[in-house]
């Protein structure tokens, strides 16, 4: 498979459409290989418009859904960023590329290993996956100019929104349910903290993050 043709395909048809026009999230998700974060039997439709499972309950999301938080995100070279839940690295990946440097956690040796072996394989070395309960966040390198979830949540934890800097942005798709959802971006002004929905998505809730059912009588 051509999988430069079908990245490329991937940023015109899927990115660019869908009113992503930074030109450093297009040259990332241009260059990234995708193929490389998925198992073997999915690489050939790695670059489909559509969540894909990568073992442990964990999906790498849709590219336009990415794009899309990474953009609202304002990234800056400088950025300290946190990715909760990344997965086989990829959502890491891509951001290293626009961030200083970015820490990773997820909840599973297993996951840390597969993701820090794809990141170093590919020589991103501003990166760093670290296992650590995901509801938690990692308060040790708080405060974070960014905070990216890998997948949706029910609702924003207040510890992970507390872990923010000042002007920072938190990034996440809020869905009550696997299903349509919304993008959405926090932002942290001092002790203010603000949400704005930025565009219908849906993808796959994070483990630990689903909603709560409700007490019935």
């Amino acid at each position: 498979m051509d999988f430069e043709a079908a990245r490329l395909n991937m940023v015109e048809s899927q990115i660019r459409p869908n009113e992503v026009t930074d030109p450093l999230i297009i040259e990332a998700m241009s260059e990234m290989p995708r193929e490389a974060f998925v198992p073997e039997r999915l690489a050939g439709v790695a670059y489909v418009d559509e969540a894909l499972a990568v073992g442990s309950g964990r999906y790498l999301m849709e590219p336009m859904v990415l794009a899309r938080l990474l953009q609202a995100a304002e990234i800056q070279a400088e950025d300290l960023a946190l990715v909760i839940g990344c997965g086989s690295g990829y959502s890491a990946a891509v951001l290293a590329r626009l961030a200083g440097t970015v820490v990773a956690i997820e909840a599973t040796a297993k996951l840390v290993d597969q993701a820090s072996e794809t990141l170093a394989s590919l020589e991103i070395d501003n990166a760093a996956v670290i296992e650590a309960p995901l509801t938690d966040g990692y308060p040790k390198q708080a405060p974070y100019d960014v905070i990216l979830f890998g997948g949706a949540v029910s609702e924003v934890p207040r510890p992970l929104t507390d872990q923010l800097a000042d002007g920072g942005r938190l990034v996440v798709v809020v869905a009550k349910s696997t299903g349509l959802g919304h993008g959405l971006l926090v932002t942290r002004h001092g002790a203010s903290v603000a949400e704005r929905e930025i565009f219908d998505a849906g993808t796959p809730l994070l483990p630990g993050f689903e909603p709560v059912p409700a007490f019935r009588l």
